[in-house]
């Protein structure tokens, strides 16, 4: 069973730039198709990017196409976001997240693992 923990949160300001990772453990990071996905309070998790096993596709939420980047490191067993052009907006609590299917996955029920999160806030 792999174990998801994610760094990278913090307070920016609008227009300001982030990069989350979400460093795993117990297992093979290569095993597993890899999403972010964010989660404000009263509402459900959002997904935000997805990147296949070896990193040659990924898939962005439209809200943030253009201005993130999800990217991996098998060897280092780590999953990146890069977060530019950060806007009020995005603020809420950001998770990584592991699935084993082969097919392209984007809704929470998909992943098998999940970190616990780590909070961006954006001040306009």
């Amino acid at each position: 069973q792999v174990q998801l923990v994610e760094s990278g949160g913090g307070s920016v300001q609008a227009g300001d730039s982030l990069r989350l990772s979400c460093a795993a453990s117990g297992g093979t990071l290569s095993s597993y198709a890899m999403g972010w996905f964010r989660q404000a309070p009263g509402k459900d998790r959002e997904f935000v990017a997805r990147v296949s096993r070896i990193g040659d596709n990924t898939r962005y939420a439209d809200s943030v196409k253009g201005r993130f980047t999800i990217s991996r490191d098998n060897a280092r067993n780590t999953v990146y976001l890069q977060m530019n052009t950060l806007k009020p907006e995005d603020t809420t609590v950001y998770s990584c997240a592991a699935s084993r299917a082969y097919t392209i996955v984007l809704r929470p029920t998909e992943y098998d693992y999940w970190g616990q999160g780590t909070q961006v806030t954006v001040s306009s």
